[in-house]
């Protein structure tokens, strides 16, 4: 006679967690006998591998006419690798949306999900059109065409808005994607969004879906978080990568399960908020300045590790000695090393939600800060308790003003002693430059021409100068008469430097022999 067993069957979709699977199986003609056989169903809890393990327990009782041979038995099937053969139409990403640390939201209301086509522009990923989803019911209506959903989002809507009631479903959302209509093709790409209400903490969550391999049952997808918020729940991955689940019957009549091994966190958007001042917002080589950087934990949870990284403009020499940390009013040991212009400051103190810890350090300016933007900037991270997620703010940045300090008020002095051919006092081409003409200042400088005849005195103090000529540094030439200013028939110049100014004394000379007119 034929055998009729009923196995419940469960699988693994989850490494941290189960999720059941039920399919019936009618196996005829698996042991041919005459004798009376009474078969027990077990249910079995099995960890997916890409094969069903499935086991029946069974006794029976052989009664012969002659009470000698009366006998009980009791034996065990053991049926590997089998591979159910299931209509792969409709698959479902399913998951639940969490808080930062791994637990359900309070409240849900106005939250939604959806699914969404990917459009690749000059700015990166943007989101295209919803995904056409195939429209589903709960209950099924028997020959209606509608195939029977899954809950929570038992009509298969997209977006969906995630729901607080029952709590089984509380922070849930499940998507499925039509198999028919190409939805679950090797190279598929979807755009997963988590939309909180507007008047929400946390910001919209995109996480990019891949499949990588559909093939016998089996699909291999990839999971993104293109925002930097984890969606593992064991750990704060933002990346999860070939992972498979097995794709079979979901109690329905035309549904296939694919579970997706990833679960959206929702992170406020600034855990941690850095500032910074400085006690000038202006400063001259020489001077000192003094920084402070203000972390504040803005998150619901205390943090630990606060690392701050501060990177200082050219030409500011950091003070070590000058650290100091404060928290609550209280002194707080800060940990400095310091890379060339770059310097972490560390502590181990642990930062309360709201708190807020100040670090203090000076810096001392150097002639090379006029060389420099004077502009600083500060990175501060740090690490949540709860699932030890990284949380960053930053760059703060602060400009101070860097002055020249006493030597910007300094001019320059500029000149040439040339010999004037026509006397009008400026030097035309063709009059060419005398070397080695000295010429006095009034506080005793003396200066001496280049081999073009040029000379000049920088860091001149503002004010009245007067230069002169020193013509014995000049035999064969003296002073050239000037036709058209009388105040330049002199051996002397008067000029006046401006505050950061630059000023001519130009000296025209001529030789004091004339030339054959004949050449």
């Amino acid at each position: 006679m034929n055998i009729y067993l009923l196995i419940q069957n469960f699988f693994n979709l989850q490494d941290s967690w189960y999720k059941r699977l039920t399919a019936s199986f009618l196996l005829g003609s698996v042991i041919q006998t005459t004798i009376p056989v009474v078969v027990l169903g077990q249910q079995i809890l099995i960890k997916q591998d890409n094969h069903f393990y499935n086991q029946a327990d069974f006794t029976y009782t052989y009664t012969d006419p002659d009470p000698k041979y009366t006998k009980q038995q009791s034996t065990q099937i053991d049926a590997r690798s089998v591979k159910l053969q299931v209509n792969n139409s409709l698959v479902d990403p399913l998951g639940r949306i969490y808080g930062c640390g791994g637990a359900l939201l309070t409240d849900y209301t106005g939250f939604s999900v959806g699914v969404y086509t990917p459009l690749v522009s000059p700015k990166g990923i943007e989101l295209g059109q919803l995904v056409s989803l195939t429209p589903t019911e709960v209950p099924d209506i028997p020959n209606n065409g509608v195939p029977e959903g899954l809950p929570p989002n038992s009509q298969n809507t997209n977006p969906y808005f995630i729901v607080n009631n029952p709590l089984a479903y509380k922070g849930a959302y499940n998507f499925l994607l039509d198999g028919t209509k190409g939805q679950i093709d090797i190279g598929k790409t979807y755009i997963f969004v988590v939309n909180p209400p507007a008047n929400s903490i946390y910001k919209q969550q995109w996480i990019k879906i891949e499949i990588l391999s559909n093939q016998n049952n089996v699909v291999q997808y990839r999971a993104t978080s293109l925002d930097g918020q984890p969606i593992s729940l064991d750990n704060n991955e933002t990346t999860i990568t070939d992972q498979q689940v097995l794709v079979n019957n979901a109690a329905t009549q035309s549904l296939s399960l694919l579970g997706l091994n990833f679960q959206a966190k929702l992170c406020q958007p600034s855990q941690i908020q850095i500032n910074k001042i400085a006690d000038r917002a202006t400063a001259e080589p020489g001077d000192t300045a003094i920084y402070r950087v203000s972390v504040k934990n803005t998150s619901d949870v205390p943090l630990n590790n606060l690392v701050v990284t501060d990177t200082l403009p050219l030409g500011f020499n950091f003070l070590a000695n000058s650290v100091r940390g404060e928290l609550d009013g209280k002194a707080v040991t800060i940990t400095t090393i310091r890379n060339g212009n770059t310097v972490n400051f560390s502590t181990n103190t642990t930062i309360a939600s709201n708190a807020t810890i100040n670090i203090a350090y000076a810096v001392q300016l150097t002639n090379d800060a006029q060389r420099g933007t004077g502009r600083n900037s500060a990175i501060a991270s740090s690490q949540r308790i709860d699932n030890n997620l990284i949380v960053k703010d930053g760059p703060a940045t602060y400009y101070l003003k860097v002055r020249p300090g006493i030597t910007s008020d300094c001019g320059t002095i500029i000149g040439r002693v040339f010999v004037d051919k026509n006397f009008d006092g400026e030097q035309q081409p063709g009059e060419p430059g005398v070397p080695n003409a000295v010429i006095y200042l009034e506080d005793g400088n003396r200066i001496t021409t280049d081999a073009n005849g040029l000379f000049s005195l920088a860091n001149v103090l503002p004010g009245s100068h007067t230069g002169v000529l020193d013509l014995s540094s000049l035999p064969g030439y003296t002073l050239a008469p000037n036709r058209k200013f009388k105040e330049r028939n002199s051996q002397s110049r008067l000029v006046r430097v401006e505050p950061g100014g630059m000023v001519r004394m130009n000296f025209a000379v001529t030789p004091t022999f004339q030339e054959d007119k004949k050449k």
